[in-house]
Formats: structure tokens, sequence, C-alpha cells
């Protein structure tokens, strides 16, 4: 009869101690989801200003120089493609550098 209690008091623990660890887990999984959600918020804001600023400042001197040098081409379309094709690659730089990030930090979990 003890081994009988010993057994039914150990499968308790063991159970007990599982749905411990899947309810911890689980707290983890959300707070997690929530950090990433947020990080990926702040990412596609500084992908869009980085576009965002080198296009309006092309603008804003490309009138500046048609209102002070007229002539037969617009510098502000001409600044403001520029600053599209800066914006662009900054834009670019800034996800190639995350995602190598990402794929490092991933490499390492594996292991």
């Amino acid at each position: 009869m003890p081994d009988r209690q010993y057994a039914s008091g150990h499968r308790q623990r063991a159970l007990a101690d599982a749905v411990g660890n899947a309810s911890a887990r689980k707290l983890q999984a959300r707070q997690a989801a929530s950090q990433e959600f947020g990080n990926s918020l702040g990412f596609m804001g500084l992908i869009g200003w980085s576009v965002t600023t080198p296009t309006l400042l092309g603008v804003v001197l490309g009138h500046w120089l048609d209102g002070g040098h007229p002539g037969r081409v617009s510098w502000t379309l001409t600044l403001m493609t520029g600053g599209i094709g800066l914006g662009c690659f900054t834009a670019w730089y800034w996800i190639a550098r995350e995602s190598r990030k990402s794929d490092h930090h991933g490499a390492g979990d594996d292991a």
C-alpha cells in the first residue's frame, strides 16, 4: 500500500511540474510576441522615415533651386527622385542589416 501512495504522489508531482512548465512557456511566449510586435512597429517607422526624410529634403532643396535658378530641368523633380533613391537604398541597408542579425541570433538558438 505505501508503494501505491508513493507512486500516486510521484505522478501528481510530475503532472504538477508538467503543468507548471507549460504555463511558464506560454507566459514567456506571450511576452516575447508582445516585444516582437513592438520591435517590428519601431522598425517599420525607421524604414518609413529613412525613405521620407531624404525625399522631403530633396523636394525642399529642389523647390529652392527652382525659385532661384529656373531652367529646363525641374530641380524639384530631380532631387525628389534622388531622395527616393537614397531613401530606398537606406531602407534596403537597414533591412539587410536586421536580417543578418536575426539570422545570426537564430543560428545560435539551435545549438
